[in-house]
């Protein structure tokens, strides 16, 4: 059984203090977008706010409990700048954690270039939604979200309170 990603709603969120000021394109957040329409997700937002955790809280907070987004990526701030806060941001919002999104990227990452352990990216729940930090690099971001791709809609159903049997979905890598 495949799960169908149209019933999805999304949004994505690009943390810059250039971009935000106007002095930077978001080649990532249009790259994102572009993507989950072509998976066939709902796309109901898009954002740019710049580095700061209020910023950042703020608009997953709205898009959760407001909105009710199904979906949220966020793109930019999980290096280990000063100005990097999207993490800590993300503590400040989820519920619940779920590490093997982070550890999935990280692992995939680390094939391609030794800078991924610098990475702090998270995925977390609030409510009925699913959060994933993604880098900010338009790159970075592509190589991320195309690891977890597969298993997005099975983990909406079920943080949304699907019943579907864990053990009979199989995904097939091509």
């Amino acid at each position: 059984m495949r799960h169908d990603a149209s019933r999805f709603s999304c949004a994505v969120l690009t943390m810059s203090d250039k971009g935000s000021r106007g002095e930077r394109e978001d080649e990532s957040g249009a790259m994102l977008q572009e993507m989950l329409r072509q998976e066939g997700y709902q796309l109901r937002g898009y954002k740019m706010v710049p580095d700061q955790i209020e910023a950042i809280t703020k608009a997953l907070v709205q898009w959760v409990d407001q909105d009710k987004i199904d979906l949220i990526l966020t793109t930019g701030g999980t290096g280990v700048s000063p100005t990097d806060v999207t993490p800590e941001a993300m503590r400040e919002v989820i519920e619940k954690e779920i590490p093997g999104m982070a550890e999935a990227m990280r692992a995939a990452s680390l094939l391609k270039t030794p800078h991924a352990v610098l990475s702090r990216s998270m995925a977390g729940i609030r409510g009925r939604s699913l959060i994933i930090n993604l880098p900010g690099s338009q790159k970075a971001a592509r190589e991320n979200i195309e690891v977890l791709l597969p298993a997005l809609p099975h983990a909406l159903d079920k943080i949304q309170g699907g019943t579907s049997d864990c053990a009979n979905l199989r995904v097939d890598k091509e």
